[in-house]
């Protein structure tokens, strides 16, 4: 368990597209495809891509539920830990140290440009069972 370097950028850019990266990496859909759809549901809803309630929105439509991560301890709980406890399943986390970050968790790792392990994450997706 544990950090991968994953970029699914078409252009290998390490721009501020983490949502879209997140979204299409938890999806199983490629960058293009998420970011339209996501851009789309971004101006229906007349707000930017990358705020949670539009990525969220998406999200949910592909069969994800939202959950808090629960208030034990605010300050030490990371990344790493939440992947520690949940080694089974795709899910994606939004970051409270990093406003506006978002990277995926799938089967105890973690995916994303950077090592973000030790980040505070404050409420996580998960795919619903089918």
């Amino acid at each position: 368990m544990g950090y991968i370097f994953c970029n699914l950028n078409p252009l290998a850019r390490t721009t501020s597209d983490c949502a879209i990266r997140a979204c299409a990496m938890a999806t199983n859909l490629d960058w293009d495809k998420t970011y339209r759809e996501i851009a789309e549901l971004g101006r229906q809803m007349a707000s930017m891509p990358d705020q949670g309630a539009v990525w969220g929105a998406y999200l949910r439509r592909h069969g994800y539920n939202r959950a808090i991560i629960p208030d034990t301890c605010p300050d030490c709980y990371s990344v790493r830990r939440f992947c520690e406890e949940h080694p089974k399943g795709v899910y994606v986390l939004a970051i409270v140290g990093n406003p506006g970050h978002v990277v995926t968790v799938i089967d105890g790792d973690y995916y994303d440009i950077w090592d973000c392990g030790d980040e505070i994450p404050s409420f996580y997706y998960y795919r619903r069972k089918q």
